[in-house]
């Protein structure tokens, strides 16, 4: 795990919770036949739209107030908005996400799903089925180990890195599908700047998403511009309609 250097207060508090957390139940080993997000991704270009990774975000510790739509009704309008794939928060207590509420949204939807939480231990890759799980490098001690794991169950699994020493460590992991977080998590700062950093030293045969803060149509332009293959974008969605918010990016 590479926590060198302060975590800022409310990203501790989600690592502690993470680590304490086991999944409900007796589920034993999920199995996952999962969607292509590399061929989600061909269909949004051929289409000519900006590949969109909509995030189904009831809160956050960086955001005022909470959704409480429907889930599910939130997932199918960002869908039929034409958001490419869906990320659904499954963390519950910084996040209001649940892992019913993904079973829900992938039933509902046929575009692959992204579980956004904080996994730390393998067992927590068991708490339900999705198409992409979320692993960030700086929350986890055996990257290859859970990795390799996550893809014997059948998950495509998106890598989180914030700077190139935790690409490389990414890369080296076998990571295939690499994020890249404009978010500094000790100081909850956004700079775009991060992943036009990042992204010119990222293999071409890699997938590339870029995280946080892509707000406008400028900021879209600007990330595909410096070599993002999807975008994945919450809180920016999340804040009016929805519906409205998923159009207007994907046919920046």
């Amino acid at each position: 795990m590479n926590v060198d250097g302060a975590l800022a207060p409310a990203v501790e508090s989600i690592l502690r919770t993470a680590r304490e957390r086991t999944p409900d139940g007796d589920a034993g080993r999920v199995s996952v036949d999962a969607r292509s997000f590399s061929d989600a991704l061909a269909n949004a270009e051929e289409n000519g739209q900006v590949p969109l990774l909509a995030e189904v975000k009831p809160t956050s510790p960086t955001t005022d107030g909470e959704r409480t739509d429907d889930p599910v009704e939130l997932a199918e309008t960002m869908v039929e908005s034409g958001a490419t794939a869906l990320s659904v928060l499954t963390e519950p207590e910084h996040f209001g996400g649940s892992p019913e509420n993904l079973r829900r949204i992938r039933e509902a939807v046929d575009v692959p799903v992204l579980r956004k939480d904080f996994i730390v231990r393998e067992e927590q890759l068991d708490a339900v089925a999705a198409d992409l799980v979320l692993l960030i490098v700086r929350f986890v001690d055996d990257l290859e180990g859970l990795l390799s794991a996550a893809e014997e169950r059948g998950f495509q699994v998106l890598v989180e890195v914030h700077d190139g020493d935790e690409l490389r460590e990414a890369l080296d992991a076998g990571a295939t599908i690499i994020g890249v977080n404009n978010r500094d998590l000790a100081r909850l700062e956004v700079d775009l700047g991060t992943f036009e950093s990042v992204a010119p030293v990222v293999p071409e045969d890699t997938t590339l998403v870029a995280e946080s803060g892509i707000t406008t149509s400028a900021d879209v332009e600007r990330m595909c511009d410096a070599g993002a293959d999807a975008l994945l974008v919450g809180s920016a969605i999340m804040d009016g309609d929805v519906g409205e918010n998923t159009r207007r990016l994907v046919n920046a």
